[in-house]
Order: structure tokens, then C-alpha cells, then sequence
């Protein structure tokens, strides 16, 4: 058996703090809230779901759990600073003043940010 060609993607986040992940979530990020029960908020993200589960002793990784692809990452990251969000810089990486990383040999642009359990998250231009 396959999957049906209507199955769509769900991404899963844990959090420790729902309300501080519905505030990054829908309010910095700007992702509408489409439901909520005991056991997660979900989020559209642009067609894809988004479910935000509740873990009080969640640990997060240290690797990029979700992330986006924007058509201009300057512009993007930006406006998420402007919001109050702080890009990592990680060192050795050779990233420009606002965070940015440009994959070597290539075009494409990474820049990572944390939600407030330290969720890695990612914004790429391809």
C-alpha cells in the first residue's frame, strides 16, 4: 500500500510553554492558529499543518528541525529581527552581518533562529 496522492505533510513541533509557542508561532511568525485542543494548537502554514505538541521536559536538539523557503531571505530575516528575532551565528561559518550563510559553491542562503524552547528553525532562499 501507498499513500494516497491526496495525503498532505504535517510538521510537529514540542514545546514546554504553549503559550509562549502560540505567541512565536502565530504572532512573530504570523501562521493562523486553525485549532487547538489538549493535546496540540495547529497552525496553517501556507497549506502545510503545523502541530504544536506540549512536552514539559522537552530538551531540544541542536540541529534545524523546520524551516522555510523564502524568495528573498534578506528581506525576510529583516523582518523577523524587526519582530524582536535573533539569528544565530555559528562560528567558523562565514555568515554576512544579518546571519546569512551562502551554501559554498552555490547560491543558496541559510540563515537559523530558535523558538523559545530553542527549537532550531531555518530560513532558505534556494
Amino acid at each position: 500500500m501507498t499513500l494516497p496522492a491526496s495525503a498532505k505533510a504535517v510538521s510537529f513541533i514540542v514545546a514546554r510553554d504553549r503559550a509562549a509557542a502560540k505567541a512565536f508561532y502565530g504572532s512573530t511568525l504570523g501562521f493562523p492558529l486553525t485549532h487547538e485542543d489538549d493535546f496540540a494548537a495547529v497552525y496553517d502554514q501556507n497549506g502545510t499543518m503545523l502541530r504544536i505538541s506540549t512536552m514539559p521536559d522537552h530538551v531540544a536538539q541542536g540541529h534545524t528541525v523546520l524551516g522555510w523557503d523564502v524568495p528573498d531571505i534578506e528581506e525576510a530575516v529583516t523582518a523577523l529581527r524587526d519582530k524582536g528575532v535573533a539569528f544565530t551565528v555559528y562560528e567558523g561559518f562565514g555568515q554576512d552581518a544579518l546571519g546569512i550563510w551562502t551554501v559554498p559553491g552555490g547560491t543558496t542562503k541559510v540563515a537559523w533562529f530558535t523558538d523559545p524552547d530553542g527549537n532550531v528553525l531555518s530560513l532558505t532562499q534556494f
